[in-house]
């Protein structure tokens, strides 16, 4: 298929700029695949699809607060760092994107905070806006990572355009993350509610923690037609020995094993056996999905709705089937479902 295939014209105010109020009553789309049909229901309706046994496979990665605002030295220009990747822990290197790039050059040094406490130097550049950081601050490393958790603020996603709320440090972050690494949130596992995960775990349904730090990769546009000339950034992936157990159950007995987003999905998909289950990983991967594609593990997907031309609505087509996918986006825009991070959400079984 060509990148021209995964075009659609989507209406400005459709854009979620805000999360709902409750996490679990978002508006939720059921596609079923086996017969071609469309449900509109809320996310919390989503326990009636599951049974005990079932399997949900949920992305505990955890946000840091990866955007800084710094000065640079003499001129006093206001620069966006954008911390990508450590590194370098003891030396304290940084992967970032620096905004505006131009005025940032290799010896360039940045102050941040009202005190001036950190200073990065700038010591080499990586793309035409990345650039290597080295942090230079007088104190232990728990101190320097406190540090930046205090200087940082919440990487809410370019295409909202408000200022960031002291609520979305809370809000941009599912219930259950607890490993930091992510600059994105796996957006899918939001709409989750503490409430919502305790029914679920009365029912029987069995989790399944994965961690995929989600990096900007994920929402870089694809820029050639022929989609097997994209390449994806490298994220980093761990699936450890009780997560592979229990998937590999579900698989062996035939449950329904769900992949609640892209990430967890592209992070399970990226470490299967020949016998087409689960293996433990602990590594990096660039896989890219694309129609088409045979999936292995998870029969079931929970999804938001995603950019045109993204390589996260490539990745839901290929699962789902593209004209079923096509059907199902124009009916969400017809009825005004909201998209993207802060958005609704899509239930493929």
């Amino acid at each position: 298929m060509k990148l021209s295939h995964f075009n659609f014209n989507l209406p400005e105010e459709l854009l979620a700029e805000d999360p709902s109020e409750n996490r679990d009553e978002a508006r939720l789309m059921v596609l079923d695949r086996k017969n071609q049909t469309i449900e509109h229901k809320s996310f919390k309706d989503i326990i009636d699809y599951f049974d005990e046994d079932d399997v949900m496979i949920l992305n505990d990665t955890k946000v840091f607060p990866a955007r800084l605002f710094g000065n640079k030295e003499k001129t006093g220009a206001r620069i966006e760092v954008f911390l990508l990747r450590e590194l370098n822990e003891e030396q304290r290197l940084w992967d970032v994107l620096v905004d505006p790039a131009r005025k940032i050059r290799i010896g360039n040094k940045l102050y941040f905070g009202d005190d001036d406490t950190l200073v990065a130097e700038v010591i080499d550049n990586t793309t035409s806006r990345g650039r290597t950081l080295r942090f230079l601050y007088d104190g232990s490393y728990t101190e320097f990572r406190n540090k930046l958790k205090i200087l940082g603020e919440t990487p809410l996603p370019k295409y909202i355009k408000r200022e960031v709320k002291p609520e979305d440090e809370e809000r941009y972050q599912t219930i259950y993350a607890k490993n930091e690494g992510a600059v994105a949130a796996p957006t899918a596992g939001l709409h989750f509610s503490k409430h919502l995960l305790k029914r679920l775990e009365i029912k029987g349904v069995k989790f399944a923690d994965v961690t995929l730090h989600v990096g900007l990769g994920t929402f870089n546009p694809v820029e050639v037609e022929d989609l097997s000339k994209h390449k994806m950034d490298s994220e980093e992936a761990i699936i450890e020995e009780k997560a592979v157990n229990i998937i590999n159950t579900g698989i062996k007995e035939k449950r329904r094993v769900c992949a609640v987003g892209t990430t967890s999905m592209r992070a399970i998909e990226s470490s299967v056996s020949s016998h087409g289950t689960l293996n433990e990983f602990n590594g990096w991967t660039n896989k890219f999905i694309f129609p088409p594609y045979e999936f292995s593990i998870a029969n079931c997907m929970i999804t938001n709705f995603h950019t045109p031309k993204s390589t996260l609505l490539m990745m839901v087509s290929a699962f789902a089937g593209h004209d079923f996918i096509k059907r199902a986006y124009e009916e969400a825009v017809k009825e005004g479902y909201k998209f993207y991070s802060y958005g609704d959400a899509m239930l493929i079984i």
